[in-house]
């Protein structure tokens, strides 16, 4: 079966993706690129390196601009799909909802409005051994966004590994934090995954930060041979 993949560069889409590429055929990327930086339903920060990231795993990428209002967002994801499913014949969209009932939900409805499958592989799953996964299987990830105490300018930057996830899950078992941020807390870009062609080499970036909410922008970014 051909499946999109809803695609935010995040590490939660990034590894939806590798987990269903075995049992289906993945023909596109679909991103949203949100004006409304508190977008109920789309991530923001860097969204734009989806192109280059689509670029360094060979797939083709449908981009679409959305003005981010609650619930009419929706009408622009069922638009962006619709176009999927009649350019690449998908017949199911991937996500990588992990505990989101409001973006699970809508997503679905979506999907049952055009006849086409909602495929959900990391829903439910626990939070800190989706990370540890993400490790073990060689993501290269950052953390982009902070949105939460007591995450501060500290975590902007760094890559989620072994001793990143143990500071996670501290955090996550005194604050009440969802340690994989799928409250919003935390936003992460993927520069390299075991799928990827080439990987994405950072040239230029701003930390824009202020009272436990900030960015890790990146300016700049290429494209780099795997060695």
């Amino acid at each position: 079966m051909k499946v999109g993949i809803l695609f935010t560069g995040g590490k939660d889409s990034c590894l939806a993706l590798k987990k269903v590429m075995k049992k289906y055929e993945v023909v596109c990327l679909i991103t949203l690129i949100s004006k409304n930086k508190e977008s109920y339903m789309f991530h923001v920060p860097n969204i734009e390196l989806t192109k280059l990231q689509a670029e360094a795993m060979g797939l083709p990428l449908l981009q679409k601009v959305t003005e981010g209002k609650k619930e009419k967002e929706l009408e622009d994801l069922k638009r962006i799909i619709n176009e999927a499913k009649k350019k690449f014949k998908i017949k199911g969209i991937v996500t990588g909802a992990i505990s989101s009932n409001y973006q699970k939900s809508r997503i679905e409805k979506v999907c049952k409005e055009l006849g086409i499958e909602c495929i959900n592989p990391l829903w439910g799953k626990d939070q800190i051994k989706l990370l540890e996964e993400i490790v073990e299987n060689d993501f290269k990830v950052i953390i982009t966004g902070i949105f939460a105490y007591p995450l501060d300018e500290s975590f902007l930057g760094k890559k989620i590994n072994k001793k990143m996830i143990e500071k996670l899950k501290e955090l996550a078992e005194k604050y009440k934090i969802n340690p994989a941020g799928e409250g919003g807390e935390i936003e992460t870009t993927v520069l390299d995954a075991p799928f990827f062609k080439k990987r994405i080499k950072i040239k230029d970036f701003e930390i824009k930060y202020k009272n436990y909410s900030g960015i890790f922008e990146i300016r700049k970014a290429e494209l780099e041979p795997k060695t």
